[in-house]
């Protein structure tokens, strides 16, 4: 007799040979019963796409796929947070695995699961975000929106605008709150008087990819009659390197009644896409203050120093901004010398001026002038003599270190326009060695500071220019160094010893090659011939005190008397910033050349009725983000 019995998931195949007897001779042999098994694959299920975003309130749709395994019987049963088809609060999927999106906004993450019907205990998961729409507003920057996205999970955003849909600008990136929450996102870079078109483009934790719908901003006008007046030109040949202009004007010589911006930005076509109206901080004369300067920090925001040039200005303060022109923080004279006070310093700031350095660990590091009776050499009776200070504050708000040329430098040095005598105007931060190098344009000095992240004793480790220590080797006189300078800037990877700065040589006191004659600001004048202005790379070898023209523009005869700057563009083109090209009347030019022998100008601006202390070429008004021209 032969039984087969069947099981589920497994076949046995008993045979019983009952009472069968098989003889040889003196010999039998009785079978057994035997078993044997063939395992069946576990039913299993699988969901495609793994993540999704969609926007609540707009009936969006997303189709999800079941793969089903293990078993020939393929249907699920689909379910959003635990209810069989959804329902109108978290979305509604049909048993195709078409999920949509509520009618009703909301933001929340929802999660959509499929199990098989051939094994109900069974499931695999999707998470979706569901999201409203975000919604932009006016500032009270009439040129700056800001667009609101609500995310109910972790979420990096990003806002992409344009005048079309096609967009083309982006601010940076920006996390939402942790656990989610509502971003605001300041959008700049727009002209005047025009409709523009923005997105938010969010990347979510869940790894889904999301854009808002489109939005429509109108910028308002700039104020009546305050736009400055700027020409552009750009010659045929080599393309311009991308980004903006980020412009520190002055409004000092600005014709009788007129009122320009002076904190402000343009594109490269010259239309201001950016600015901060000095003149409605309280106290703030327009004719002399200004920006002094204002850089874009790391955060995202602006910090600007808001004064005069002259001790004791009626306003000199720090304030750091957003870009809608909201004050984050500020620092006036008063408080700092309250905090100088309190340290027992014996400097007294006269006023905040030219520049501050934001350190890698941040702290910042200002110039303010600082005012002293001194009696020279040969003299009976003191002479007040105006010199810089330098002030370390640290992220809690103290004071971490300070230094004064008074202790470190001499004052019957003094080779220009005393009684001011030093007339800091640049401060960088050496990061290869942690020390300061700060330029004297009234000493043509530019000399680096014993620093080390505010535990050196302030000694000068060297000075470089025609009074310093450093040999000029590929020089055939005195006239071949800088004088007067503005804007050096570090240009090479290290600042130890064999590197290049960037110097702008405004040239106000470069001796005559053959007189010896100090130089004079007109062609008709008598003495050491006309004044004129460079653009300079130096090579500098510290150990040896050595240092080399390696390039040089020599603008003649453009001479800046005042202000300046020069910068190494990404696309090796050379900005340059001839602030005061002209006084009487005041006169501003501003450009881009490429670093050869015989420089080549690839664009230029002109602006007139006010010069500039700098013009600077920024990628964006976001930090990490490059604008095409």
């Amino acid at each position: 007799m032969i039984e087969t019995v069947v099981r589920t998931h497994r076949a046995i195949v008993v045979v019983a040979m009952a009472g069968l007897l098989v003889a040889c001779g003196n010999s039998s042999m009785t079978t057994t019963p035997t078993e044997t098994s063939t395992p069946t694959p576990a039913v299993t299920v699988s969901i495609s796409p793994p993540s999704a975003a969609l926007g609540s309130g707009q009936s969006q749709s997303v189709q999800f796929t079941a793969t089903v395994t293990g078993t020939t019987n393929t249907a699920v049963n689909w379910s959003v947070n635990g209810v069989a088809g959804g329902n109108a609060t978290v979305g509604t999927i049909s048993t195709s695995g078409l999920y949509t999106s509520p009618s009703a906004p909301t933001s929340q993450l929802v999660t959509v699961s499929a199990s098989p019907g051939a094994a109900p205990t069974v499931s695999a998961s999707a998470s979706v975000v569901l999201v409203t729409t975000g919604t932009v507003t006016a500032t009270q920057n009439p040129l700056v929106a800001q667009y609101a996205f609500t995310s109910p999970t972790n979420a990096t955003v990003t806002i992409q605008f344009g005048p079309d849909t096609t967009y083309g600008l982006e601010t940076w990136s920006q996390p939402a709150p942790s656990g989610g929450g509502t971003l605001n996102m300041l959008v700049a870079g727009m002209r005047p008087s025009t409709t523009y078109h923005m997105r938010a483009s969010v990347q979510f934790a869940n790894g889904a990819q999301y854009y808002d719908p489109d939005q429509v901003f109108t910028t308002g006008a700039l104020p009546a009659g305050r736009a400055p007046n700027i020409t552009i030109t750009v010659p045929p040949g080599p393309q311009t390197s991308p980004g903006i202009e980020l412009l520190d004007l002055d409004n000092g010589f600005s014709a009788a009644g007129t009122n320009p911006l002076e904190c402000l930005a343009t594109d490269l076509e010259g239309n201001v896409i950016w600015y901060y109206d000095i003149s409605t901080i309280p106290g703030v004369s327009t004719v002399s203050e200004t920006c002094f300067p204002m850089k874009l920090l790391s955060n995202g925001h602006m910090k600007v120093v808001v004064g005069g040039i002259v001790p004791n200005a009626p306003v000199s303060e720090v304030q750091e901004i957003d870009l809608a022109g909201n004050v984050i923080s500020q620092l006036t004279t008063p408080q700092l010398n309250s905090m100088l006070a309190a340290i027992g310093s014996p400097i007294v700031s006269a006023g905040f001026h030219h520049d501050f350095a934001v350190l890698p660990n941040g702290h910042t590091v200002y110039i303010v002038m600082q005012l002293q009776n001194v009696t020279l050499a040969g003299a009976t009776t003191p002479t007040s003599v105006t010199g810089d200070a330098l002030v370390d504050i640290d992220t809690n708000g103290n004071i971490a270190w300070t230094w004064s040329a008074f202790d470190h430098l001499d004052v019957n040095n003094h080779p220009f326009q005393f009684p001011d005598w030093t007339h800091s105007n640049a401060l960088i931060y050496s990061l290869s060695d942690a020390n300061l190098i700060l330029s004297c344009r009234n000493l043509s000095a530019v000399m680096k500071i014993d620093y080390r992240d505010g535990t050196g004793p302030g000694d000068i480790i060297w000075t470089l220019g025609p009074y310093g220590d450093f040999t000029l080797q590929n020089s055939t006189g005195p006239s071949d160094w800088f004088y007067n300078e503005h804007y050096p800037n570090i240009i090479s990877p290290n600042s130890v010893g064999d590197f290049e700065l960037a110097v702008w040589d405004n040239g106000n006191s470069r001796p005559d090659p053959i007189t010896g004659l100090p130089c004079q600001t007109s062609t008709a004048a008598p003495g050491g011939g006309a004044c004129y202005s460079r653009a300079l790379f130096l090579d500098l070898d510290e150990p040896a005190r050595t240092a080399s023209i390696a390039w040089q523009d020599n603008l003649s005869p453009i001479f800046a008397d005042c202000c300046g700057n020069i910068n190494l563009l990404s696309t090796g083109n050379v900005d340059l910033g001839a602030g005061g090209a002209s006084f009487f009347p005041p006169a501003t030019e501003a450009l881009e050349v490429t670093q050869q022998a015989s420089p080549q100008v690839v664009w230029q601006m002109n602006i007139s009725n006010q010069f500039s202390y700098r013009i600077l070429r920024l990628p964006s008004l976001y930090p990490g983000v490059s604008w095409a021209p």
